[in-house]
């Protein structure tokens, strides 16, 4: 059976969204310390997981959307997020202090943070990728 073409490929919702609760565990215990990432990483491995959550929170919206086109958005959603942290205004400090939004908003900007989210988003295409060669798509 030959590939799909990347016109052709529909990734499932279904799956996206298992994935995506199988990405959000996995980030939310490495922060408690339950995924043994080095230490030497710090929080790096969450941070390249939320990025990769992003990627696939993209991918269910626009199933039928281009690899690359799904790249550029993660990378913009994501950049803007972490930018978003150099704003400290009262009301965004306010909003932060929500459990949730503060797992989704972040806190404090680290340049650090776009090469871990760049990273996520590598390994999120990379799984992609594997995806579709695999034929898990939209049947």
């Amino acid at each position: 059976m030959p590939l799909n073409t990347a016109a052709q490929f529909r990734r499932s919702r279904f799956w996206l969204a298992i994935l995506i609760l199988l990405v959000i565990a996995i980030g939310l215990a490495s922060r408690r310390g339950y995924v043994p990432f080095p230490a030497v990483l710090g929080n790096y491995p969450g941070d390249a997981l939320w990025a990769w959550v992003v990627l696939l929170c993209v991918a269910w919206v626009r199933p039928a959307i281009t690899r690359t086109r799904l790249a550029s958005w993660s990378l913009v959603i994501a950049f803007a997020i972490e930018f978003l942290q150099l704003y400290q205004a009262p009301w965004m400090q306010a909003l932060r202090a929500n459990k949730l939004a503060y797992l989704v908003l972040g806190n404090g900007f680290d340049p650090l943070d776009l090469v871990a989210y760049a990273a996520g988003i590598a390994l999120g295409l990379a799984v992609d990728r594997g995806w579709e060669r695999a034929g898990l798509r939209r049947g």
